[in-house]
């Protein structure tokens, strides 16, 4: 039988992580506390400096606003995508345009 694996929500990770930051608990006694192990704990507190510091991370956000820029980075990228698919288009079309007027 295998271990399901739990999940935690950003705001989750971001109220533990924050014990250790703000609170002055220690690794272990947030651990404790939130029921995860210290090397999970010890992620999301690196995750959370790095993140109060202005680096978006790679994986999902814990702050709203690291979560805004990873949102607003993903939209970019659609849009581009889009934008460079109707470039193709646009000049396909107008190669066969100019070979029917021939």
């Amino acid at each position: 039988m295998t271990k399901q694996r739990r999940s935690f929500s950003p705001e989750f990770k971001r109220n533990a992580a924050a014990l250790v930051l703000d609170q002055s608990y220690s690794h272990v006694d947030a651990c404790r506390s939130v029921g995860v192990a210290e090397s999970v704990m010890r992620r999301w507190v690196d995750q959370l400096q790095l993140e109060r510091r202005g680096v978006t991370p790679q994986s999902k956000a814990l702050t709203p606003e690291q979560q805004r820029i990873q949102e607003l980075e993903a939209r970019i990228d659609r849009l581009e995508r889009e934008k460079a698919i109707l470039k193709k288009a646009t000049a396909l079309l107008m190669s066969e345009g100019i070979e029917r007027t021939r």
